[in-house]
């Protein structure tokens, strides 16, 4: 099990930055949560705390029940900037961990091809980061994660650097991806209608100190609807359970006000 626990949670930088406040929330095992709120909020701050990067300031962090005290093998990270080795190739990153890990050389080309044909770049193996687009460049980041078969993914902004239309594609490459091989995924962004598209649930954050809000259950309407039916994004974001989600988390989203307003 690989469920993800805030029981809680404070976090603050110094005497003065308060960044989390009593953060409640649970990922079940197998769950795809996504995180919105504001600048600052502290999204990115509950990621790292569960990736172990940072520790929090008061409350616990578990995952599959234990607690969270340093970086490890049972979490993989993909970041907003692509973060790959330039002088590797495209085999070559995907397969740094496995190598690290001390995985036989066999067995780690299998899975490392097995990782190239799952994000569709057979013919790009032996390429440089330098000679793929950023949409290539970042399904080589998110395969370095899936192929050490991380119990959980945590996810920050992986496509904010991206360009619109590619950052379309690539929310449809994981959604595809989360359907064939689920993992506990934790996933930050500022934008609402990517939270909506890709999450089971949506958790809106108030502004800092930042607070679980309320949680949205997109999995019940995306079943209830049947938005599978729905190969492209454009036709979910026109289907008006999509907007209503959408709409009800905006809303929310702007009744927290700036401080000083």
């Amino acid at each position: 099990m690989s469920a993800i626990r805030f029981e809680q949670v404070e976090k603050s930088f110094g005497s003065h930055v308060k960044a989390l406040d009593g953060v409640d929330l649970t990922v079940a095992d197998r769950e795809f949560v996504a995180i919105v709120g504001a600048s600052g909020c502290g999204k990115t701050t509950c990621l790292r705390l569960v990736a172990g990067f940072e520790a929090p300031t008061g409350g616990r962090i578990t995952v599959g029940g234990k607690p969270v005290t340093e970086p490890g093998p049972d979490r993989a990270v993909v970041f907003q900037q692509f973060a790959l080795f330039p002088w590797k190739t495209v085999a070559q990153n995907i397969a740094f961990g496995l190598r690290n890990k001390g995985m036989p050389s066999a067995e780690r080309q299998e899975r490392v091809a097995a990782a190239i044909d799952m994000i569709g770049l057979s013919s790009h193996a032996d390429a440089y980061p330098h000679q793929l687009s950023g949409g290539m460049q970042q399904r080589v980041a998110i395969a370095r994660a899936y192929v050490l078969e991380p119990e959980v993914l945590l996810m920050d902004e992986p496509f904010g650097a991206l360009d619109a239309q590619t950052r379309v594609v690539m929310q449809e490459e994981l959604v595809r991806l989360a359907r064939r091989n689920p993992r506990t995924v934790l996933f930050i962004t500022h934008g609402v209608e990517e939270a909506v598209y890709l999450a089971d649930r949506v958790a809106i954050m108030t502004r800092r100190p930042g607070r679980i809000k309320e949680m949205i259950d997109v999995k019940a309407v995306r079943e209830t609807e049947r938005w599978e039916e729905h190969a492209r994004i454009e036709d979910v974001m026109d289907l008006e359970s999509f907007i209503h989600l959408r709409t009800h988390i905006w809303k929310s989203l702007r009744e927290e006000k700036p401080a000083g307003r």
